[in-house]
């Protein structure tokens, strides 16, 4: 359980990076970011399929089939729907939507043994830190969004991001526990390949000219950004989670994401050089006290 809850925590700690990207790059559009990253891991994990022992061993069909499912909920689909939403509805909804993630896995994902008052106070103490961030991060934006003309629809997108990523983490711990000759890092990779073929598809439709991105003044800056969330942020924090989900209950896999909105924030205020608010404190506090009380109730 130890090493589960130690692997959960690290992907957290290199999604949470993501969060960081696009501020350093701030002429890229979220797609073409997007593409780089997922190419990246793309590409990663063909070479680690092609060269490394036992990943030589290729998917069966169905296994192949389970890895593209995924790979369109956790990835492509779930990114996608989320940029949409954002371009209709604004950036605070559609994160405040995000941000409920770990409830819904928490929800979905109870073992059977374990008793809802088992997990109510790491539901509340995570429930209460989303409010509070939400209070302190957006505020009177939330407003302003509201009247947006195609604010609703820009929500429901949203929410199709959020019951994406949702459905991923739960189906994804199922399918590592039905399955445990594939090992973490083949699971990794099968996803990743598919997942790089989704966002080239992606980038050559809506993304950026290829000429017009070469012809940028931090083209460098560019590569080694995607290479660096497409290596850290998306292969290793795969094999990761992986790790977790194959450790653990989907439910206390879903609180352990909680740990993404607390290292986002922590490499946002190093990014600027700030501390946080009082209100942003006490809801850092609050997710890791959630954390914890979910670490308990599944001993």
């Amino acid at each position: 359980m130890f090493k589960g809850i130690a692997a959960g925590l690290a992907a957290g700690a290199l999604w949470g990076l993501v969060f960081v990207a696009p501020r350093m790059l701030p002429g890229l559009s979220s797609i073409d970011l997007g593409a780089g990253r997922f190419i990246s891991f793309g590409l990663l994990s063909a070479f680690m399929m092609l060269l490394v022992g036992q990943q030589r061993v290729w998917p069966t069909a169905q296994q192949a089939l389970a890895a593209l499912g995924m790979s369109l909920l956790g990835s492509t689909g779930y990114f996608l729907l989320l940029v949409w939403g954002i371009q209709d509805a604004g950036s605070e909804v559609p994160a405040l939507i995000i941000g409920t993630i770990p409830i819904w896995v928490m929800l979905l994902g109870k073992p059977a043994h374990l008793k809802w008052a088992a997990l109510l106070p790491g539901l509340l103490l995570t429930l209460c830190g989303i409010g509070l961030m939400t209070y302190a991060s957006a505020g009177a934006a939330l407003a302003q969004q509201v009247g947006r003309p195609d604010f609703m629809r820009g929500v429901l997108l949203a929410v199709g991001s959020m019951a994406c990523w949702t459905l991923y983490a739960v189906l994804n711990v199922a399918w590592l526990k039905r399955h445990p000759q594939v090992n973490a890092t083949a699971w990794t990779n099968r996803q990743g390949l598919i997942t790089g073929v989704c966002a080239l598809a992606l980038w050559l439709a809506w993304g950026t000219e290829g000429k017009v991105l070469l012809a940028l003044d931090n083209k460098a800056l560019i590569a080694i950004v995607c290479l660096a969330i497409g290596i850290g942020s998306s292969w290793i924090a795969t094999v990761f989670w992986n790790v977790a989900s194959r450790r653990l209950s989907a439910s206390l896999c879903g609180q352990l994401i909680v740990s993404e909105t607390l290292f986002a924030l922590l490499f946002s205020f190093l990014w600027d050089a700030a501390l946080p608010s009082g209100v942003q404190w006490a809801a850092a506090l609050l997710f890791t006290l959630g954390i914890l009380a979910s670490i308990r109730a599944h001993r």
